[in-house]
């Protein structure tokens, strides 16, 4: 098999603007967004106050995903990322399916997280219809990535940076409320009236789970965006250090927080739970404020996930598996024809709202699932092969990151990825999920069997 510096050498002319602070930030905007503040009015419907230990569970599985990749990408940064580490160290039809699969899901991701946005804009202009709202901020997020990677990194960095602020302020406001001012009905109290912690048993905290891994996705997107970092390496592994943990204590600590506000059984209505906690609490204005941070949330992970599937996009035509015209770069740098194609989810989307739109954010989410869970799997795979095959190539060299506890923890993401993929199947809301996921991947590997090998085979 060829060597991997030949992948690399063709996903060259990418603009490299991106500094490591910009890097973390796209992963965070990408995965404090509907995943937290919508998503997860689903997840504690199903596990109630268990929920907490569903996204610890999905951390895990992000903690050892990170280490993986980071330990990939530091020895091969490239936009192609873990497609392009499964293209070599698998086979080029793993690497085919695998950039295929991820673009699909992050498209519809997109997609879902535009629809999200009409659902916030409704809270202040519900004559409005929301399909208006989803065609107005699909065409200033399609410029914005349009214009050059340093606009997106800028934007994304503001964008980012006022998600976590007013995450640190709703967990200061919670923690006062529940220390200091402890008003009747709240309290640590919550976590095991209605029904006990474990209100649906431990099935309901698992199910959990695979709405706690959709709030994780986009952690991913660190490797994506090396191959337009100014230090690749340098800039991988700080933003992987840093990321996971900011994500878990966002994440767990303002979950924790509202629980202890809303009863569970209160939380899962049509507006996001933050919202419902700041209603409750009744701070003056305080609930519109928070319903524009997570509007700006959804704008962010929006702009981040259409920034990484236009990569993967770029980096399946510069393989040869896609027109050639979605690799072809501007003068700034940009793949203008990538991220046009990309915007695909953000049509779909429109098409939903206006003809389903109380089922849309469902149906994209469901949808939107399998292909990144799949991806995520297929990273833990492909490390296996990785670590013992580079060691062989580069003998007394050793890895600048290395992940922990290989092969026992990769082995550990594997299975629990594989675990969460296969309960999709036996679940109401998710049903969908993998039904529609697997026929997909066939197909895929038979439009490679049919078409892409045999060009590959005569090349």
């Amino acid at each position: 098999m060829a060597d991997f510096d030949s992948i690399q050498q063709r996903e060259t002319g990418l603009s490299q603007q991106l500094n490591a602070a910009q890097m973390a930030m796209i992963a965070i905007g990408g995965a404090i967004g509907t995943g937290l503040f919508m998503g997860s009015a689903f997840a504690i419907g199903v596990a109630g106050p268990s929920v907490l230990i569903s996204y610890a569970i999905g951390a895990l599985i992000g903690l050892l995903l990170m280490g993986c990749l980071a330990e990939m990408t530091v020895a091969h940064p490239t936009s192609g990322s873990f497609g392009a580490y499964a293209e070599h160290y698998i086979s080029p039809l793993a690497g085919f399916v695998v950039r295929y699969a991820y673009w699909a899901a992050v498209v519809l991701a997109v997609g879902m997280e535009v629809t999200a946005v009409g659902k916030y804009m409704a809270y202040w202009f519900p004559a409005v219809d929301q399909w208006v709202w989803v065609a107005l901020f699909s065409i200033v997020l399609a410029a914005v990535n349009a214009t050059s990677v340093k606009a997106f990194g800028q934007v994304e960095y503001v964008f980012s940076m006022i998600k976590v602020i007013a995450i640190v302020a709703f967990i200061l406001i919670g923690a006062y409320v529940i220390f200091g001012a402890r008003p009747e009905g709240v309290g640590f109290a919550n976590y095991t009236a209605n029904g006990g912690f474990f209100p649906n048993g431990l099935w309901g905290t698992w199910v959990g789970v695979i709405v706690a891994i959709f709030s994780y996705l986009n952690l991913e997107s660190i490797a994506i965006a090396a191959g337009e970092a100014e230090k690749p390496k340098q800039a991988v592994t700080t933003a992987f250090r840093t990321t996971v943990l900011r994500l878990v204590l966002f994440y767990l600590l303002s979950l924790a927080i509202m629980l202890a506000i809303v009863p569970w059984n209160h939380a899962g209505t049509d507006k996001s739970p933050f919202v419902k906690v700041m209603e409750i609490l009744n701070i003056p204005g305080a609930a519109g404020v928070l319903n524009f941070v997570v509007l700006l949330a959804s704008l962010s992970a929006m702009n981040s996930q259409l920034y990484v599937t236009s990569r993967m996009m770029f980096s399946l035509s510069r393989g040869g598996y896609a027109p050639k015209v979605f690799g072809k770069l501007n003068h700034r740098g940009v793949p203008l024809g990538a991220i046009a194609v990309s915007c695909l989810g953000m049509c779909v989307a429109m098409v939903l709202n206006v003809f389903k739109p109380e089922q849309s954010l469902e149906l994209m989410m469901s949808i939107a699932m399998f292909g990144a869970m799949f991806a995520w799997f297929m990273v833990f795979v492909t490390h296996l092969l990785f670590r013992p095959r580079w060691q062989r190539e580069h003998p007394g060299q050793k890895l600048e990151f290395r992940m922990w506890g290989f092969p026992v923890f990769t082995l550990l993401g594997a299975l629990l990825m594989a675990g969460v993929i296969v309960t999709t199947l036996f679940t109401k809301e998710f049903h969908t999920t993998t039904l529609v996921g697997v026929p997909f991947l066939l197909a895929l590997i038979v439009i490679y069997a049919l078409w892409y090998r045999p060009r590959a085979t005569k090349a």
